[in-house]
């Protein structure tokens, strides 16, 4: 298990995310992660703290420098609730709920490392579709997590570790049918 390539490669995948989907200081990035993936297991049956936080040291990083915030998903047992800091719940006016993620009940590693290392935590019932980008590695689905339109972001990187890598970003819907014209930098 080499740590410090997957540490880069979600540092990597988080700058590429936030370059493609223009991304700036205060926007939701949304992370859902199966650390057993990125160790080529299926999800939920080899789950590793010690990737959770080569992964989570990674993107935090790269989101910490551009002022973006992170919700950290947990799993299906938590019904894919967010770890996120209490300023960001506030901010977006989000619902708490009580549950404290943990890595082999429920939440999973990500989560419970992301609760773990933010400064003040707190578990959110839901973004309310307002993320603006995100990263699924290994099939953890977080597109209900961002604001429609969701759209595929294509990066450098298919996969951390084992995990396959899905990238995703917000666009603002069309409106105005065939007499539209639409600003190029909003696509």
């Amino acid at each position: 298990m080499d740590l410090v390539g997957i540490r880069e490669q979600a540092a990597q995948a988080a700058e590429e995310v936030c370059v493609g989907a223009k991304l700036h200081a205060g926007q939701l990035f949304v992370v859902g992660c199966s650390s057993s993936e990125v160790l080529g297991e299926k999800i939920g049956t080899h789950t590793s703290l010690e990737v959770a936080k080569a992964l989570y040291d990674g993107i935090a990083e790269e989101l910490e420098e551009r002022g973006i915030c992170l919700a950290a998903q947990c799993c299906e047992h938590l019904n894919r609730a967010l770890v996120v800091e209490r300023g960001v719940m506030e901010r977006y006016d989000l619902e708490q709920v009580n549950a404290i993620p943990q890595p082999n009940h429920a939440g999973g590693a990500f989560a419970t490392v992301a609760y773990q290392q933010m400064k003040d935590p707190v578990l959110v019932e839901s973004l309310d579709a307002r993320a603006d980008a995100g990263m699924d590695i290994g099939g953890t689905l977080i597109g209900m997590h961002i604001h429609p339109v969701v759209v595929p972001l294509r990066i450098s990187l298919d996969h951390i570790g084992e995990a396959v890598l899905i990238c995703a970003r917000r666009r603002p819907k069309y409106v105005g049918g065939s007499r539209a014209i639409y600003d190029e930098a909003l696509l």
